[in-house]
């Protein structure tokens, strides 16, 4: 349990969901991009590494292609101690489904769910915990970005109709986070009804309820391609950079 809840019984419980359920195709990769080195371990390591010290997160729910199941227990949890993780679900044949099917093995105990792209190595404990804080006021609330370009709504044939105000326009990214209930309700009716979504904000939208923003940073980027990885291993050297530089001016 975490330092949170040893401090205050009236908080739920947390816990994320992470859909790793991509296959690779894209990268051009013999093995799911998930699993690809990045900064000489696993790509999904970076983000159960964060969700890991997060002192909000109580447990993590790992949701991985059927075949792939004991690789993430093997190469990724055992090998490098990830300590949260509770479970490692099979995935669906989206991530739709995948999101979904982790969803399930929450029990009604659980307050709060955080679902974050395994592909996102970048996310920060800081950015997971103020998205749970707003998710516990507001009930649901993305991490996202302003749009920076000017964008342009064009037609089937490529022609630009009209010139949209970037200044209403943000880039959603995750985690996305969400009171249980509410994601749970909202992906029960989608799957009834058989609705898809590319998010799972656009799911609650659906059911009515407003969905907020914390802002997040360009650095969370979803990694898809190889010309991804080399911006991801790019921004792992900076970082590295700017660890040694405050190390070295704290002696």
């Amino acid at each position: 349990m975490s330092d949170r809840n040893a401090g205050s019984s009236k908080l739920g419980r947390v816990v994320a969901v992470i859909p790793a359920g991509g296959t690779g195709m894209r990268m051009g990769a013999d093995v799911p991009k998930q699993f690809l080195p990045l900064g000489g371990v696993p790509m999904v390591l970076h983000s159960l590494r964060a969700f890991d010290r997060a002192p909000s997160v109580d447990a993590v729910i790992l949701v991985v292609p059927r075949e792939e199941r004991q690789r993430a227990l093997t190469d990724v949890i055992e090998r490098y101690s990830v300590k949260k993780v509770q479970k490692v679900v099979a995935g669906g044949e989206t991530r739709q489904q995948s999101v979904h099917n982790g969803l399930k093995e929450t029990g009604p105990d659980v307050e709060i769910v955080v679902v974050h792209d395994a592909v996102r190595p970048f996310v920060t404990e800081d950015l997971i915990e103020q998205s749970i804080e707003a998710a516990r006021k507001g009930g649901a609330v993305i991490v996202a970005v302003p749009m920076k370009d000017t964008p342009k709504l064009a037609g089937p044939d490529r022609q630009v109709q009209r010139t949209l105000d970037r200044d209403d326009l943000w880039l959603a990214q995750t985690p996305q986070t969400f009171r249980r209930d509410l994601l749970l309700e909202a992906y029960e009716k989608a799957a009834i009804e058989r609705l898809q979504a590319t998010d799972d904000a656009a799911l609650v939208e659906r059911l009515g309820h407003k969905v907020g923003i914390v802002a997040g940073t360009w650095e969370n980027i979803k990694i898809t391609s190889p010309e991804d990885l080399v911006i991801a291993e790019a921004i792992l050297a900076a970082r590295a950079k700017d660890v040694k530089r405050h190390t070295l001016n704290g002696l």
